[in-house]
Formats: structure tokens, sequence, C-alpha cells
């Protein structure tokens, strides 16, 4: 019979060997080496590529312009781009030759102090405000700005030239009212997203959005017709963006330069001690454990569980107001029709494509909430149908 080795004395350490610290951090390492490379990479190759600021003819992001002035440039169509008020007014009257023969485009206006729109107003150029532009009653007039504009692609419906040879065009952004005898265009939410009025011996247009004219949206629709046409209406193009750095005026100091230097510092070494901090506390944590969630959740559920609260509470008139609504986002676009259309263009319009009765479209549009389930199961199948109609005409 052999008898059983006696147990060994003394302790077994439990401190982490610098071989278990290499494999729980080599993970972690070939991530960080991974987004340091990529992040080279990018400033490397890319950095050139995807530079400048929105609506900048020099930018080659999604939300530059290059794309409109090398169209512009091919043309004919000299574009000058500036940075600053005083580099406008010397490039204007450089390429005039005569009251309107340049073009001043103002895509960002935030860094103008009212003087210096003041100053823009009486140069020899016609003047293009893209986007909401600061100090509107000082560069155009008599515009005023309705309120907001859902940006969706839009018919002009003016009598404007440069608008009705594009055509439907991505606009939005702000609704606008402009002076008497102005022209506006691509109606929206009781205003027009493109006005152009008279200044004087000068036309002023401003466009609620600018986003038809950069890189991204330019090949849609009629954006590059109508930002070519807007843009270059003229022999020369005078493109103002905002400068790298907005110089401060005298006296004024940023939130920053009021800060302490001891309070700065008092930040960055708490920022250390939170970092050592949440090392420390990573390690003795251990590795995340994954856990497979105990049910998968299907979208619909959340559909029948707001429709069994409803039905609960016998909210037939909540319910209703909801399938209307989902109905009436989902059709007036099919119908060509504008967000503010009212609701005897709406009924029209249905009928029309369906052949369906307007009093009857009407009334499952625009009449009284359903008195019971069945009804409201009723106008829930019209509607689905009326949908279906306009979707096959």
């Amino acid at each position: 019979m052999s008898l059983a080795a006696p147990p060994q004395s003394g302790s077994t350490s439990v401190s982490p060997t610098a071989r278990r610290l290499w494999r729980g951090g080599r993970g972690i390492l070939l991530i960080a080496l991974l987004v340091v490379a990529g992040a080279v990479i990018t400033v490397l190759f890319g950095g050139a590529q995807q530079g400048g600021k929105p609506l900048d003819p020099d930018g080659t992001s999604l939300s530059g312009a290059r794309g409109l002035a090398q169209l512009l440039r091919a043309r004919d169509v000299r574009v000058v781009r500036v940075t600053s008020v005083a580099e406008a007014r010397t490039a204007v009257p450089e390429a005039t030759g005569g009251p309107t023969a340049a073009t001043l485009l103002l895509g960002d206006t935030s860094f103008l102090t009212e003087d210096e729109a003041r100053q823009l107003t009486t140069l020899p150029a016609d003047r293009l405000l893209v986007g909401e532009a600061t100090h509107l009653d000082v560069l155009a007039p008599g515009m005023t700005v309705n309120g907001p504009a859902r940006s969706r692609s839009r018919e002009p419906e003016c009598a404007l030239p440069a608008a009705t040879r594009a055509g439907s065009a991505y606009m939005g952004g702000v609704a606008l009212t402009g002076p008497s005898g102005a022209i506006g265009c691509y109606p929206a939410d009781g205003g027009s997203t493109l006005i152009s009025a008279r200044d004087g011996e000068r036309t002023v247009t401003v466009v609620g959005d600018g986003e038809f004219m950069t890189n991204l949206r330019l090949a849609e629709d009629g954006n590059a017709a109508l930002a070519m046409n807007l843009a270059g209406a003229h022999p020369t193009l005078i493109w103002l963006v905002a400068p790298e750095s907005v110089p401060q005026a005298a006296g004024e100091a940023s939130l920053y330069d009021l800060i302490p230097d001891g309070v700065k510092w008092a930040v960055v070494q708490v920022g250390v001690a939170v970092f050592l901090l949440a090392l420390w506390r990573g390690r003795r944590l251990g590795p995340v454990v994954a856990e497979r969630l105990p049910v998968v959740v299907r979208a619909a559920e959340t559909v029948e569980g707001r429709a069994r609260l409803y039905r609960a509470r016998r909210a037939r008139d909540r319910a209703a107001a909801a399938l209307r609504g989902g109905f009436a986002d989902r059709i007036t676009p099919r119908l060509g029709l504008p967000s503010a259309a009212g609701p005897d263009a709406t009924v029209n319009a249905i009928a029309e494509r369906t052949g369906q009765a307007a009093a009857r479209v009407g009334t499952a549009l625009y009449g009284p909430p359903p008195a019971d389930e069945a009804e409201l199961v009723a106008l829930a199948a019209f509607l689905d149908m009326l949908e279906r109609q306009v979707g096959e005409s």
C-alpha cells in the first residue's frame, strides 16, 4: 500500500506575473496601436482631401463646396475666395466692370460685426446669402425669418428664372418673408426658402439652407443648376468664408482666459488621478464577462404593447390621431404636396389619385374619432387601402 505524499508547506503567490499581465493587456495594446495607426494614415493621406469649412469653395469634405466652385470656373466664372471684409472690398472693385458685374456670396455671417455687414452693403455687387444669416436686417432689408423649415426636395412654384430653369431642389433650413415686390420660391410653412428682391441697384437673394450647394447634395435633383444659376449670374463671384480665427475686440476676454492658472493645473491633476484610479479598479475587477440576453424582443411587440395601452384606456381618439398622422406623413411626399398643404388640397389630391369620393376621404382624415373599436379597425383598413392605391397609381 502506497502512502500519500504529505502536503507541501508554504504559500503560493497570487500576484499577477509579467506573463499574465501581457496576456491580459495585449488585446488592449493591439487596439490602441490600430487606432493610432488609423489616425496617422488619415492625417497623412486623407487630410488634404477632407479639409475646409462648410460651404468653403476649397473644401472637399461632404459639407464643402469645391465641386460647385469647379463647375463655376468651368463656365468661365472667376471665383475669388476671401476671408475678411477688407479682402472683399479689395476684390469687388477689381472684378466689376459695372454696377452688377459681380456677385458676393455669404455662406457664414456669424463672424461679422454690424458695421462690417453695413460695409458689405456698399459694395457694387449683388448679394447672395446662404443659410440662416446674422444681421439679416442689414444685409437683406425687409426680409424676415418666419421659422424653421424641414429640408427636403421642393418645387420652385415661382417665376424666378434661376429657379424655374433648375426645377426641384433640396431646400429648407428656414422659411422667409420678403418685402413688397420680392419673388419667393420653394414655399414652406407659410413662407419661402428662397427670396430674391431689389435693394436699390443691387439684387439680394436669400436662401434658407445652403446644403444644396455642398459636395454631398450637388448632384441631386436640380441642385447644381440652381447653385450655378444663383452663384454664377455674373462673371465674378466673391465668396466670403469665415477666417480661421476671429480676432477678439479690445478688452474682451474669453471664459478660459478668466480662469486662474492654479485651477487649470488642479483640473489636470484631478484628471490624472481619475485615470490612474480607473486603471487600478479595472485591474481589480478583471475582464468583462460576456452575457447573452435572456430574450430577444421583436420590434413589433412595441407596437402591440402601445396598442394594448390604447385599448385598455379606450383611447380611440389617440389611436385614430396616430393612424391619421402617420398616414399624412407618408402620403404627402408621394402626392407632391408641400408640408404646409391644407386639408382641402390633401383630400382633393388623394381623391383624384385613388378615385375615392372626396367626402369619404375627408371624413377618414379629418372626421370625428371612431365611436367604437369596429370603426377604428375600419378606419385603419381604409387608410391602408388609400396608401396602397396611391402607391400603385
